[in-house]
């Protein structure tokens, strides 16, 4: 199944993709209750409609598929963190702590864009894409959020989408200096899309292992930039679901970033690989294209920087620890 968000004459609809058409859930249901009701009750309600004729797909704009309730996203691929610290840190590096759990930081759920949206990043001279599949979190009878093992995690998975999460590196490298981020660097903007591939969908694609072996490519105005298999992160999605519950909670509507695919999957990598701005950063009128196996095409618009207000510098003060009389 495949579940999605979208726009026709103003009204937004909420429901399934059935071919080349749009059926609205029954009983005006949204994405974010049959999250809630997890993908077994789904299926009901998709029994539901059918026969239904609905939208043609051609006739409305798609929306990002899901309203996060929260996003993380993850490092998780060796080929990338070894082509990006090349560029940041002169040479090609993996810390040791890599390896010891699948890090992640958090994104911003207020500026998730959909398809049809156009990114108005901020003023940078190194704009960067970044392809990854992400898991959308549904709920699963009987089974807790926090501290779950892999098993109890998998349960949770209630389906796939693409993630381009959009990167200002220079921006992130000043803040990165700091010891902690990446914030201004990220949170402009990150989109999902095109839909929500349900996880049953891919089953045939989990290897031996338990890694999703799907193939995702990425385009910048037609001409392929990067290309990988998802099977090459360094651990399955259900063990990114377990560590983020790790005495915490994740809940329905929460998305999970695989993190940036290897060979090529940002710019950033290449930049570092190659000792230069090979190839170029996004600018303005680029068009970002990725394509993953199974679960669709996600089309990203480069549109105008918005400038924002000057940043005040720090202020050099006392360090007095008593106010004055």
């Amino acid at each position: 199944m495949r579940i999605a968000r979208w726009s026709v004459d103003g009204e937004v609809g909420e429901g399934f993709v059935e071919g080349d058409r749009v059926v609205s859930f029954p009983r005006r249901l949204r994405v974010a209750d049959v999250l809630a009701l997890g993908l077994d009750a789904v299926r009901d309600l998709h029994r539901e409609v059918e026969g239904e004729t609905g939208a043609a797909l051609a006739e409305v704009t798609l929306l990002a598929p899901v309203a996060p309730a929260s996003v993380r996203d993850f490092v998780a691929f060796e080929e990338h963190v070894e082509g990006v610290s090349a560029g940041v840190e002169g040479k090609s590096d993996v810390a040791p702590e890599w390896y010891d759990a699948p890090t992640f930081y958090f994104g911003n759920p207020h500026t998730i864009l959909g398809p049809a949206d156009v990114l108005h990043p901020p003023v940078t001279e190194r704009l960067d894409f970044e392809l990854e599949v992400a898991v959308v979190i549904g709920g699963a009878p009987g089974v807790g959020e926090s501290n779950l093992d892999a098993g109890a995690a998998a349960s949770l998975i209630f389906g796939y989408t693409i993630m381009n999460d959009w990167s200002a590196r220079d921006l992130q490298a000043r803040e990165m200096k700091v010891r902690l981020g990446p914030s201004k660097g990220k949170d402009f903007g990150m989109s999902l899309g095109p839909w929500i591939v349900t996880a049953d969908e891919l089953e045939p694609y989990l290897d031996d292992d338990g890694f999703l072996a799907i193939r995702a490519e990425v385009f910048v105005n037609d001409e392929l930039i990067g290309e990988d298999l998802v099977s090459n992160a360094g651990w399955p999605f259900p063990e990114f679901v377990a560590y983020a519950s790790r005495n915490s909670r994740v809940v329905p509507g929460d998305v999970l970033g695989s993190g940036t695919v290897g060979n090529g999957g940002c710019l950033g990598e290449l930049w570092g690989r190659n000792g230069a701005l090979t190839p170029p950063p996004l600018v303005e009128g680029d068009v970002v294209r990725m394509v993953v196996e199974g679960i669709g095409e996600l089309v990203g618009r480069v549109g105008a920087p918005v400038t924002a207000p000057a940043v005040p510098r720090a202020r050099s003060r006392s360090r007095a620890r008593r106010r004055a009389l």
